[in-house]
C-alpha cells in the first residue's frame, strides 16, 4: 500500500482472480455516439453497496458540468449498463469493497462505475481528452485491468492544475489508484501502438462517489 499527501492518493491491488474474472468483458464494450465514442468504448452503471452486496440502480445517464469538463461538459451522455454477470461478480464486489473500505464510505453508498476500453486508433490517442482535470466527485479510483500492444497511458497526479505532476505511474493489471478528487488533479498520457499492424488498447474501470449521498440503513 502506498500513501501520500495525507491519504489523498492511495495505491493498492485487486486479486489475480478478480482481474481474470473482469477482463474478458471489455472485448464486448460498445462504441457510442459521443465525441470520444469511437475510441473510448464504455459501459456505465450506478450501484449501491448494501451489507457487502451490490444493488443495481436504474441510472445510466452521466453528465458533468462545463466548468468541470470542458471537453464534453453539460452534455447528457447515456451508456449501456455493465453486463449483469460482471456487475454481480465476486471480482466487481472485491473492487467496489476496496473503494468503500479505503475511503471509509458508509453502507449504502452510491458508486458510479465506468467500464472503459481506450482503443489506440490514432498516432497518439488521448485517454483523458479534457486534460488536467478533476471529475467533480469526492472520491475516484482508476483500476488497470489490461494493456495490450501499447506504450504510454501513465496516470499523472497533480497538486495543482498548473504544476508538473508529483506522481506518474503505468497502471498494471489489477493496480488500483484512489485519488481525493477535492484535493488533487489528474490526467493521463496518450497511448501509442507498439505494433502498427495489430490492435492495441488500455482497459480500465473508473469508480466515483460523492460524500453527500444519503446513507442507507437496512
Amino acid at each position: 500500500m502506498y500513501h501520500s499527501h495525507e491519504m489523498s492518493l492511495q495505491l493498492t491491488h485487486l486479486s489475480h482472480d478478480a482481474v481474470h474474472q473482469l477482463a474478458p468483458s471489455f472485448s464486448g464494450l460498445p462504441k457510442t455516439t459521443h465525441a470520444d465514442g469511437n475510441y473510448r468504448l464504455r459501459r456505465y452503471s450506478v450501484i449501491r453497496i448494501v451489507n457487502e452486496k451490490i444493488i443495481e440502480t436504474n441510472k445510466h445517464n452521466f453528465v458533468q458540468s462545463e466548468d468541470i469538463n470542458h471537453f464534453q461538459g453539460d452534455v447528457l451522455r447515456e451508456f449501456e449498463a455493465i453486463e449483469s454477470g460482471i456487475l454481480h461478480s465476486d471480482g466487481m464486489l472485491e473492487m467496489c469493497q476496496i473503494f468503500m473500505d479505503l475511503n471509509d464510505l458508509p453502507n449504502g453508498q452510491e458508486i458510479e462505475i465506468h467500464q472503459m476500453r481506450i482503443a489506440a486508433i490514432y498516432d497518439e490517442t488521448e485517454i483523458a481528452p479534457e486534460g488536467v482535470h478533476q471529475d467533480g466527485f469526492d472520491h475516484i479510483a482508476i483500476i488497470g485491468i489490461d494493456r495490450s500492444n501499447i506504450d504510454g497511458g501513465e496516470l499523472l497526479v497533480y497538486e495543482n492544475s498548473d504544476e508538473t505532476p508529483f506522481f506518474k505511474k503505468i497502471l498494471a493489471d489489477g493496480d488500483v489508484a484512489l485519488v481525493d478528487d477535492r484535493k488533487l488533479w489528474h490526467n493521463g498520457k496518450p497511448i501509442r501502438l507498439i505494433d502498427q499492424q495489430k490492435e492495441g488498447h488500455m482497459d480500465v474501470f473508473v469508480l466515483t462517489a460523492k460524500d453527500n449521498v444519503d446513507e442507507f440503513h437496512s
